[in-house]
């Protein structure tokens, strides 16, 4: 971590002043950008990689809001309050609530504009919803994936005029006696550095979920699970913001999932889970409640025989995957084990048969009378299992980190003393999210929610405090 460093001094030689500079070229990064050139400002993103990628091209690239243009046009009743009231009762209340309710009123308008101004193809999905969300308010690309939220992003950050410095790492940030950010180092893979003065930073570097320094000091429990996020992750902001006194809240908080192909890295998506399978151990056996939600259902996953367990399924819940991006590439990989009786499929996974039938007969018993079983979970209103069936083998997985910077409605960064940084901004991994301090506040499309909004709300923001040319 000593190369990730905050340099106290009045001046500083650089090669450019910039209005507005973005570390990270993620969801949160472009956004960002898009919001201030729409404001008529300058902009520079800084990215680490050739292209901008970031965390949201490993996601779903799935963005939760309320009362968008695209869900009344369906139809669909929600509202921010109702969007709010879900996102405290999935963390269980231990949330910023003010940000979480403002982040809730914010979120629609973000969809309209992505889609409006800049011309994002989002839709609704349809057909389920994800634990803890009271409406459908899932909206993504058609394929249903982040790398190509990311495409859609970065085409309309270049048809906005939006600069982007690819392959620079920034490890450097330089700060006067007033808590002002006045540059940034920007190091090509060459190994020569740049000096570029700024008159706003926002930083959009996500978390440190592949730091294991940080994730073995601030996450333990997560000691045995596969990181499996974008290599960026190195905890930049948390560095920066211990140096500058920066208020942090939630630094035990992730999003887990449970699904990971073991072997593959391709993460098997919960709406197989949702809409009725289960997840079991070597034994055949149910060890938990996976419906509660994918991320804190990584742990349980971790704490079984190996740190494996096999998603069970069959074809009624197989089609409703076949929308996903990431499914199809499972698919296509060859992590899909078939058979027409479960006793053919615990011998093809590698699993107790006696076992695994009796928990699917149990699971057929529980939805016959609408009980819910000894982990709290219901199968009321779910089709049974039937022939023929599937089964991936998965483990417990680190997707990205949830704490992070404490930041206002506007998205400035706080003080740990109080009031704000005077010109310093965080969103996405980089701030504090919506989650709680664990990995059971997790509710789907939280990281993309931060991601996109706080990125807009920063980008506005940051672009009123330009001083103009």
């Amino acid at each position: 971590m000593s190369d990730i460093r905050v340099i106290r001094t009045e001046n500083v030689e650089s090669i450019a002043e910039i209005p507005v500079v973005i570390v990270g070229g993620g969801g949160t990064g472009l956004c960002a950008a898009l919001a201030a050139r729409d404001a008529g400002v300058d902009v520079l993103v800084v990215e680490r990689d050739g292209q901008p990628m970031g965390t949201t091209a490993m996601s779903t690239g799935l963005i939760p809001a309320a009362s968008s243009a695209i869900q009344r046009a369906k139809g669909i009743e929600d509202s921010p309050d109702l969007f709010a009231k879900d996102i405290a009762a999935k963390a269980k209340g231990q949330v910023d609530a003010e940000l979480v309710q403002h982040l809730a009123q914010e979120s629609g308008k973000t969809i309209d504009w992505l889609v409006e101004k800049h011309g994002i193809d989002l839709s609704l999905v349809e057909g389920f919803t994800y634990p803890g969300h009271s409406a459908l308010r899932m909206h993504g690309m058609p394929s249903r994936s982040g790398s190509e939220l990311m495409g859609a992003l970065a085409s309309a950050c270049e048809d906005a005029g939006v600069d982007i410095l690819t392959d620079s790492l920034v490890n450097t940030i330089y700060v006067n006696e007033a808590d002002k950010i006045i540059a940034i180092d920007a190091t090509r893979p060459d190994g020569e550095t740049d000096i570029i003065g700024c008159e706003t930073l926002i930083l959009a570097c996500c978390g440190f979920a592949g730091n294991q320094e940080m994730v073995s000091e601030l996450i333990p429990e997560l000691e045995h699970a596969t990181f499996h996020g974008h290599p960026g992750n190195k905890g930049h902001a948390i560095a920066w913001g211990r140096d500058l006194n920066a208020a942090m809240a939630d630094l035990s908080a992730y999003q887990g999932h449970a699904g990971l192909a073991a072997g593959y890295g391709i993460p098997i998506l919960w709406p197989l889970i949702t809409e009725g399978g289960i997840q079991v151990n070597r034994a055949g056996q149910r060890f938990a409640n996976e419906a509660a939600g994918y991320s804190e259902q990584a742990v349980e996953v971790l704490r079984q025989d190996g740190h494996v367990a096999w998603s069970v399924y069959d074809e009624t819940r197989h089609q409703v995957m076949v929308q996903f991006d990431d499914y199809q590439q499972a698919m296509s990989a060859g992590c899909l084990n078939s058979a027409d009786t479960l006793a053919e499929l615990a011998e093809k996974i590698g699993v107790d048969a006696e076992g695994l039938e009796a928990t699917v007969a149990e699971t057929h018993r529980l939805i016959e009378t609408e009980e819910r079983d000894q982990f709290g979970r219901s199968f009321a209103g779910k089709a049974p299992l039937s022939a023929p069936f599937h089964a991936v083998k998965v483990t417990g997985a680190l997707f990205h980190t949830q704490g992070g910077l404490e930041v206002d409605e506007h998205a400035r960064v706080k003080r740990a003393g109080g009031g704000t940084m005077p010109n310093l901004y965080a969103g996405g991994g980089a701030a504090r999210g919506i989650s709680g301090p664990g990995a059971d506040g997790y509710m789907a499309g939280n990281g993309l929610l931060t991601a996109t909004t706080l990125g807009r709300l920063a980008g506005e923001h940051a672009a009123t405090c330009v001083v103009p040319a």
